[in-house]
């Protein structure tokens, strides 16, 4: 029997994480199953312990928010936080949800990019999910993936923080922001559009204004962020 456990887990809930305990304990990674009510820890394997240094008792008497807040980088969890409750809302059997989450340990310097994939562990008489499984695994601070991560958390959180600027152009504007950022002139999009110089000259200022950008690199993180090249 576990060392300790929720009062939330039931008989049945606390056999299945008996069985498999021991196989958690060899997997190259740290393995949390939360349970679904209030999505706190349940259980961890020894490997998740050390990187937290807590005892399973101390994690599973952690609150949710207490849990992430000590932990886990909020700007990337506004990514990948909805995916995980659309995941849970579908609750297909056999599917498995993967995403990139960073982590920070006591100790530790920065966040540390993880690779993580969530499955439901456990489901009632009536098929609602009450346990879930994550095995969580870091990625090489110099491997390439962490890298692109990082970009990737910087155009989402640019997204986010840009989308009501964006919203306001209009389809033509976008199409003349996206010639904006391949460095194209007035006259070359003029000639594409079959529009005149001077309206380009107008959409280029209004672009600018509704944006409120100043330089060719603003225009061109707009243009990655929102997918336009």
């Amino acid at each position: 029997m576990l060392s300790y456990y929720k009062p939330i887990l039931t008989a049945e809930m606390l056999s299945l994480l008996d069985e498999h305990a021991e196989s958690f304990e060899h997997l190259p990674g740290a393995v949390i199953v939360h349970e679904t009510l209030n999505w706190e820890v349940a259980y961890m394997n020894r490997l998740g312990l050390s990187q937290l240094q807590l005892s399973l008792e101390e994690v599973c008497k952690l609150s949710s928010a207490e849990y992430y807040f000590n932990y886990f980088n909020p700007e990337d969890a506004k990514d990948y936080v909805p995916k995980i409750i659309s995941f849970m809302e579908r609750n297909k059997h056999d599917e498995t949800l993967s995403y990139y989450q960073q982590l920070k340990f006591p100790g530790t310097k920065g966040w540390r990019w993880h690779l993580s994939s969530t499955k439901i562990f456990f489901r009632d008489n009536n098929g609602v999910p009450l346990l879930s499984l994550t095995i969580s695994i870091p990625i090489d601070a110099m491997h390439h993936l962490a890298s692109k991560a990082d970009r990737l958390l910087e155009e989402n959180n640019f997204l986010r923080n840009n989308y009501s600027s964006f919203s306001k152009l209009s389809k033509r504007e976008k199409t003349i922001l996206r010639e904006m950022a391949l460095g194209k002139s007035s006259i070359e999009i003029a000639n594409e559009l079959h529009i005149s110089p001077t309206t380009v000259d107008t959409h280029r200022r209004n672009i600018r204004d509704k944006l409120n950008t100043k330089s060719f690199f603003e225009i061109s993180n707009y243009a990655r962020a929102f997918d336009l090249i």
